[in-house]
């Protein structure tokens, strides 16, 4: 028996199609994979499933019963549960708080055959319940940590946790390893092996291809809001997903070694250390230079110092020590918009933290550092003309799906804001780019595009600093690979002859 049945749903915004006539089927315990590009309307598909949206048109049936959803508690009633790609949890809180959070159990004393109920959180009966979950999914978790100071890879699973707690039976999954490390992926993937024994539907939303072919039973692949192939995993391949996911064959690109022994140094660290607002050093006398026409890749685990090494070369953290040279101008502690007026493109880690604002226009946004350049603004002010005509130039230029040009960065599924980051950031022309997971939560066929023009850059005799728990992406693209463990560098290697068991174990701490 089918567990979802969807039939020629349609979703209209204004003139713009999002999903048109879809129609597919999950079979009760099975993991399907949706995949498609960013903005290929797969998020659009789940957010109608989950009652986040109504649709224009067509049918929905869970576990053969049409249903019209008006709210997720609608959807949560009929056993259908929604982690989403951004996570929704309170930091400050534990665990538990979360998962309860908007269903706390109240504190009762039963009397006789009676029950009193009192205004009160019963602390101790929500801890029990929570791990009692834990324990039997094999989550690996403590009721009581705060969120705060828990891994990503955690956090997803507590996202799960929501969900599992309210015992929903099919659970959808948009974008669950798009901020995971590799390790973290790993056990994600374990994780949801482990529900779908226990009898769990499971729909997840990705366009990591990799993850599809480990994790998946069988794969829908969604193009430009229509369902273009309806595949089982034992009978396909990457190559063929990515055929149908882009419409033509993906290039792989690969770095090949250069000789750099007479590029001048363009971009220089010097025993840089910093720490954290609790007095914890968390980078420890960082040094390193990239040649022009050199790509430095950055590696590790995360939570080992890359993230706080980013924020001090790009303006967010001081550094308590240490200095920081482009070229032979020191540049340490410059604020970001001193950094890019010297030349120094930035990709922020989180692209919705650091480096875009929901609530601004596409427009704005596509400026948004550069706002005081001549070609936008002249006298003090912005030329609205100049500035829609740059906005139309980089969506085309970079293939930014978007619904309304002159809607909200927030309307944006998030492999196309991260575009709007990529073609703000590229079209500066940089001698020098800072790049923090530039390939994060985008598709397979921006991945090739944004790998292609870090190597333009570096024909280009540009500098490029690369972070990223890709490891793949690392090896593919570097000149040069350090790695990082406990907020120091751990060991250097060559990028185009280290192995991932190399990587693996200085990434483990072991020179």
């Amino acid at each position: 028996m089918n567990a979802i049945e969807i039939h020629n749903l349609t979703k209209r915004f204004g003139d713009f199609t999002a999903n048109d006539n879809i129609s597919l089927s999950v079979k009760k315990g099975e993991i399907k994979a949706i995949v498609g590009e960013n903005g290929a309307g797969k998020t659009t598909l789940m957010n109608m499933l989950y009652g986040l949206l109504k649709p224009t048109s067509g049918q929905i049936l869970i576990n053969g019963k049409e249903v019209h959803f008006k709210s997720p508690l609608d959807a949560i009633r009929e056993g259908l549960g929604m982690a989403h790609q951004h996570f929704k949890l309170v930091p400050s809180l534990s665990i538990y708080e979360n998962v309860v959070l908007g269903i706390e159990k109240d504190r009762r004393i039963r009397i006789g055959n009676g029950e009193i109920h009192f205004p009160l959180v019963d602390k101790k009966q929500e801890i029990q319940l929570v791990q009692q979950v834990i324990d039997k999914y094999k989550f690996n978790l403590d009721a009581n940590s705060k969120i705060e100071d828990i891994s990503v890879g955690q956090q997803q699973r507590v996202e799960i946790l929501k969900m599992l707690y309210r015992e929903v039976d099919i659970l959808i999954l948009d974008e669950p390893t798009a901020v995971l490390t590799p390790q973290e992926v790993d056990e994600l993937i374990v994780s949801l092996k482990e529900l779908q024994s226990q009898g769990k539907t499971i729909i997840v939303i990705t366009h990591k291809l990799r993850e599809v072919m480990a994790l998946a039973d069988t794969i829908t692949v969604i193009k430009r809001g229509k369902v273009v192939g309806e595949l089982e995993k034992t009978k396909t391949d990457e190559a063929e997903i990515s055929r149908l996911m882009v419409g033509r064959e993906v290039v792989v690109h690969k770095c090949c070694a250069a000789d750099l022994s007479h590029s001048l140094v363009a971009y220089r660290v010097e025993h840089l250390s910093t720490s954290n607002s609790d007095g914890k050093e968390v980078v420890k006398d960082v040094s390193f230079e990239i040649r022009e026409g050199e790509i430095l890749g950055i590696a590790g685990v995360e939570g080992n110092g890359q993230s706080e090494l980013s924020k001090v070369l790009t303006g967010l953290m001081r550094s308590t020590k240490g200095r920081v040279y482009l070229y032979d101008r020191e540049i340490t502690n410059f604020w970001p918009k001193e950094l890019r007026r010297s030349g120094i493109s930035i990709i922020p880690e989180d692209r919705f933290e650091q480096g875009l604002c929901r609530d601004m226009t596409i427009a704005d946004n596509l400026i948004a550092g550069y706002h005081d350049q001549k070609d936008v603004c002249r006298y003090g002010i912005l030329r609205k003309k100049q500035i829609e005509k740059k906005r139309e130039e980089m969506v085309k230029h970079y293939d930014i799906r978007i619904s309304d040009i002159k809607g909200n960065v927030s309307q944006l599924s998030g492999g196309n804001a991260q575009k709007i980051i990529i073609a703000r950031e590229f079209s500066a022309n940089p001698k020098v780019l800072l790049a923090n997971q530039p390939t994060r939560g985008v598709d397979i066929g921006s991945i090739e595009y944004i790998h292609g023009k870090l190597l333009e850059y570096r024909e280009q005799k540009k500098a490029v600093l690369l972070i990223s728990s890709e490891l793949s992406e690392i090896m593919r693209l570097s000149d040069r690979i350090i790695v990082m463990y406990k907020g120091e560098i751990i060991g250097e290697l060559e990028g185009f002859c280290c192995t991932k068991e190399e990587i693996g174990l200085l990434m483990a701490g072991v020179k």
